[in-house]
């Protein structure tokens, strides 16, 4: 190659290197502008994920399951069959319970016709304390009578004592009446006393007929709202305890909204309803919008659980960070693929005021 071509050559790559050095350092200015400017003028974190409620669905009685009604990922609406648990056990104790029940209501119609039995006998014995009562004056005029007759001499000693003892017997018959009416009337209120007793049986076990209904209808686990089912970890046939978690909803109703995690250095000048701009990692290049609903009361340590110790000597000074929640507006809040734990980017315009 001669001197003169090698010095062409030489002067391209020189070319195309100095052409290249310059694009590099444009972008490098423009991306510095961007992110001097963006520094300047707002305040950003990419420590921030998208939050929806995440409960568990518990079974609130023992039992095997029957059948499994749900997939993995499956959207269901409020009311939907999610799992049904075998109900025979909590059957027989139901029918037990309503045995029981229809024996004491049966006994209270026992006692009902044995209180009307002791009033017809309490009314009895009112009526032979009348003709106790008839019987005891008549003896008296007659013993009175007999009594005026000896005075006189007119009717011996053996006619009044005669006259006595009948008198005597008559006083018995009526005490003897007024105690069987007391008897009587004392029988029929323990009567009404233990018909007090057995309706109170009887609401108790009304109850635990309710309560079997309860524990029947609870073998079938039902979606407490609208939502999107986690994973599936269950089978039919397997056993489940009372408390027991059997799956996980996504709370389709709660909504969603962002949990951003600022530096404490990052909020001071922040406030409730303040505009915001979030960048999803699963949707570049779009910009949605959101405002802030709240910050928190303490920094996220203070919420763990074993908050730091700073009094034990071990000390190093970091930036905390401070939970904001912020809700999300227009296209953003009602994209269905936007999903709890998704990572965004926020960013909040300062305040200088």
């Amino acid at each position: 190659m001669s001197t003169k071509q090698q010095n062409k050559t030489d002067r391209i790559i020189s070319g195309v290197t100095t052409v290249i050095a310059a694009i590099v350092l444009v972008v490098l200015l423009i991306w510095g502008t961007k992110t001097v400017f963006t520094y300047l003028r707002y305040e950003d974190t990419n420590d921030a994920q998208v939050e929806e409620y995440i409960n568990p669905v518990t079974s609130r009685v023992n039992g095997y399951i029957k059948s499994v009604r749900y997939v993995e990922n499956q959207e269901v609406k409020k009311g939907d069959t999610l799992l049904v648990i075998d109900d025979s056990d909590y059957t027989v104790q139901q029918d037990e319970a309503l045995a029981s029940l229809s024996n004491a209501k049966a006994q209270v119609s026992v006692l009902q016709s044995n209180i009307q039995t002791a009033g017809t006998t309490a009314g009895a014995s009112k009526a032979k304390i009348a003709a106790a009562k008839a019987k005891l004056w008549k003896q008296q005029a007659e013993y009175d009578r007999y009594k005026k007759l000896f005075d006189a001499e007119s009717a011996t000693r053996q006619q009044l004592e005669s006259m006595q003892s009948m008198l005597e017997v008559a006083q018995a018959e009526y005490n003897a009446a007024q105690e069987d009416y007391a008897a009587a009337l004392s029988k029929t209120n323990d009567i009404r006393a233990q018909s007090e007793v057995l309706l109170s049986e009887i609401q108790r076990r009304a109850a635990v007929v309710k309560r079997n209904d309860l524990n029947t209808s609870y073998t079938v686990i039902v979606a407490p709202y609208n939502g999107k089912m986690g994973r599936r970890t269950i089978q039919p046939g397997q056993l489940v305890q009372s408390g027991q978690t059997i799956a996980y909803i996504v709370d389709r109703d709660a909504g969603k909204w962002v949990i951003a995690n600022f530096k404490e250095t990052q909020i001071g000048k922040m406030y409730v309803g303040e505009p915001v701009d979030i960048e999803v990692d699963a949707f570049p290049g779009k910009e949605f919008s959101g405002k802030i609903e709240s910050l928190s009361a303490a920094t996220g340590s203070r919420f763990s659980l074993l908050p730091p110790d700073n009094a034990t000597g071990n000390f190093v000074k970091i930036a905390q960070r401070i939970p904001v929640r912020i809700r999300l507006e227009g296209a953003l809040a009602s994209l269905s693929n936007l999903n709890a734990g998704m990572s965004v980017t926020v960013h909040i315009k300062k305040n200088n005021d």
